[in-house]
C-alpha cells in the first residue's frame, strides 16, 4: 500500500510538471522586410493613401497578394491597442508601447508617435 501511494505521488508530480511546461506560449514576431502570404485577422488602416494591415501588433504593407512586414507609420491612428501593450512614461507624458512602437492616446483613438 505504501509503494502504491509513492507511485501515485510520483505520477501526480510528473503530470503537474508536464502541465506547467505545456502552457508556455512563445510568440515570434517577424522582422521588417519579411514577406508572408497570410495574416490572421488583419485590420485594414489607410494612411496617406497607403493600405496598411495590423495583426497581433505587427504592421504590414501589401505587395500583390502578399504582405511585407514594415515599421508602423508615424501619425497613423487606430481604435484599439494591441493586446499585451505596456504603459510607459516619457518626460512625464503617458504613452502605450508594444514591440517598440509607441502610441499616444488622442480622445478614443491611439496615434503612432516616434519618441
Amino acid at each position: 500500500m505504501k509503494k502504491l501511494r509513492i507511485l501515485l505521488i510520483v505520477v501526480a508530480l510528473f503530470g503537474a510538471m508536464s502541465a506547467v511546461n505545456a502552457q508556455r506560449v512563445v510568440k515570434v514576431y517577424p522582422k521588417h522586410g519579411t514577406v508572408v502570404t497570410t495574416i490572421h485577422k488583419p485590420k485594414l488602416v489607410i494612411h496617406k493613401g497607403i493600405r496598411y494591415h495590423l495583426a497581433d501588433g505587427v504592421w504590414y504593407k501589401t505587395r500583390g497578394r502578399k504582405y511585407v512586414v514594415c515599421a508602423a507609420p508615424r501619425g497613423i491612428v487606430i481604435n484599439t491597442l494591441p493586446r499585451g501593450h505596456k504603459v510607459v512614461l516619457v518626460k512625464g507624458r503617458k504613452y502605450f508601447a508594444f514591440r517598440g512602437v509607441h502610441y499616444q492616446r488622442i480622445g478614443r483613438t491611439y496615434k503612432v508617435v516616434y519618441i
